[in-house]
């Protein structure tokens, strides 16, 4: 495991040596290295030493390596020759030459037009502000204008968000059993081993005291050739914690950990782009610390990919969670993920729309990936982010029938600190992507484009005017409300109607989704969505306080409780 705070000076082994007389220790050489490109070197181990003559020396991992990549060498070199030392080794030798230009580049990734990282928080609020002085304004001079206003707006989003849902879950409802049974019929083992791609997977932790040494047994069960996977334990720089709870866990060759250095900003995204430049695989994967993926996970998603188009440049899979037991948090929000990714995903691939990825679960071709600039490292839903990035370069994204499961939040604080990060960052991707809306238009096409407003800014209006939905209770308990002395009692009873339609909607697609076998149990839960949808409001509110506040803090969601609880109860 190579230190990358005292950085050790390169050793070569001489046991090992090819077509060299080189066989002493060495230190790479920074413009040789520049020319052959820091990516390439740390992707294929490779490490230029000081040019001997006319033969400028390599030190290779592996002579396989060496002699892949030397028409490449000699093309930019002249004549090579090969020393072999050791991964570890020559990746802290090109750390120490080229570490903080990595630290750097991890941030700025993404395009300029296409990343938050110029959001400024001073004119967020400036912005905020005026929208409050216009309503505060137009609330005063005119208050019924206002109230048509924001009923309307309201009454509208919520018709759209919930037909854009419904048509959605409706779609994938009526496909799936044809669908099933074309997976069923595509196995995974039609893929010889040798026609399997090499797949890299990313997972990030950070502060992981409870769960990173289970995380070595869950994915040591993955059933995939292991000279085709390489796992990426991603750990941030001091994270003492992590690096503890994996110190007595033996990591099997095919695992192994990259520290991120330290930098002006942590979060997941700039940690995943600086590590995917130590790999190399074509199809580069995402878990986070908790997650329990299917055994043959890996190879339905080489099989998707295999089956797919070109243009189908990610996978995304089915998230579940294993403590869905827990509490009535926990049952609730179990629902909102199968509505989510057993319905909604699948039936926007259906219609063609975009699909806003999860932060796990998610695979992508490493060429369309790398094409698009990698994560927006600012972003804090980097996933939904990328999902709309894909679709503005032209790529698809696929939904898979591959569960992996992970932990659910048990407690009301947690769960609003998650919530309100994905609400902050939906905020933040619609306003980035909205700098130029022609461009998103000509980009997208106009149905993509309606679908993106409906999905992020209907999405939005709709947690954040929830209050104001509420409040027409009231009329039904036939107390006084504002909008009875101006609006026609039709129009009252017109919308109470459409309430009543939304909801069953809503009711109905849920009840959908937990319909199978291993969810039916939820079923009789379903009617206490009406408690866990009002949680989504309050983490909106603290969303977009953030927005101006802290909108590049990370809201980290604790993992491993379940677990521990599990132990605790066993070991009783």
């Amino acid at each position: 495991m190579p230190n990358l705070q005292r950085p050790s000076p390169l050793v070569l082994t001489a046991t090992q040596r090819c077509d060299t007389p080189f066989g002493l220790a060495g230190r790479g050489d920074a413009r040789v290295l520049d020319r052959l490109g820091l990516e390439t070197a740390l992707r294929n181990h490779l490490l230029p030493l000081a040019p001997a003559g006319s033969v400028t020396p390599v030190a290779a991992a592996r002579v396989s390596d060496f002699r892949r990549m030397e028409p490449h060498l000699r093309a930019i070199m002249g004549p090579v020759s090969c020393i072999l030392s050791t991964r570890d080794n020559i990746e802290t030798e090109l750390l120490s030459l080229r570490q903080a230009y990595l630290a750097r580049r991890a941030e700025h990734r993404a395009p300029a037009d296409e990343s938050c990282r110029t959001w400024s928080p001073g004119r967020a609020a400036t912005t905020f502000l005026g929208i409050i002085g216009v309503v505060a304004a137009l609330g005063w001079l005119a208050p019924a204008i206002l109230l048509w206003l924001l009923v309307g707006w309201t009454v509208l989003t919520l018709t759209l968000v919930t037909g854009l849902r419904s048509l959605a879950a409706a779609i994938q409802f009526l496909h799936r059993r044809r669908k099933s049974r074309i997976w069923r019929s595509t196995r995974p083992e039609h893929l010889r081993p040798r026609q399997l791609p090499t797949i890299s997977l990313l997972v990030p932790l950070y502060r992981e005291r409870d769960i990173a040494s289970r995380l070595v047994a869950r994915l040591s069960r993955l059933d995939y050739p292991r000279d085709r996977l390489e796992v990426c334990l991603i750990l941030e720089w001091g994270d003492r914690t992590t690096e503890q709870a994996l110190r007595d866990a033996a990591l099997p060759d095919w695992m192994r950990i990259v520290r991120v250095p330290q930098g002006q900003l942590r979060t997941k995204p700039r940690a995943m782009n600086y590590a995917l430049d130590f790999l190399r695989g074509d199809i580069v994967g995402i878990y986070d610390a908790e997650d329990a993926p299917a055994a043959d996970q890996l190879r339905r998603v080489a099989e998707a990919f295999a089956l797919a188009p070109a243009d189908v440049a990610c996978v995304q899979g089915v998230l579940d969670f294993y403590n869905a037991t827990g509490n009535l948090l926990t049952r609730c929000f179990a629902i909102d993920y199968a509505v989510w990714f057993r319905l909604v995903l699948p039936g926007f691939e259906r219609l063609g729309l975009v699909v806003p990825l999860g932060g796990t679960t998610v695979f992508f071709r490493r060429a369309a990936l790398e094409a698009l600039g990698r994560w927006d490292a600012h972003n804090v839903t980097e996933d939904a982010d990328l999902g709309l990035r894909l679709a503005r370069w032209g790529y698809r994204c696929a939904v898979v029938p591959t569960v992996t499961e992970e932990e659910a939040t048990r407690t009301v604080p947690a769960w609003i600190r998650q919530r309100s990060r994905w609400i902050k960052g939906y905020a933040m991707t619609w306003a980035v992507h909205m700098r130029d809306p022609l461009r998103l238009l000509g980009e997208l096409g106009p149905l993509r484009f309606l679908g993106v407003q409906i999905l992020f800014l209907g999405t939005l209006s709709q947690f954040l005017l929830a209050p104001l939905l509420w409040s027409f209770w009231l009329i039904l308990f036939g107390l006084p409300h504002p909008l009875t002395d101006i609006a026609p009692w039709g129009v009252i009873v017109g919308m109470g109607v459409l309430f009543f339609f939304c909801e069953i909607a809503t009711m109905l697609t849920a009840a959908t989704a937990v319909a199978g076998v291993h969810h039916r149990w939820l079923i009789k839960w379903v009617p206490l969505m009406h408690l866990y949808f009002p949680l989504a409001a309050i983490a909106s509110w603290k969303g977009f306080a953030e927005l101006v506040a802290r909108p590049f803090f990370w809201d980290k969601t604790e993992h491993g409780k379940e677990i521990g609880r599990r132990v605790a109860r066993r070991t009783a």
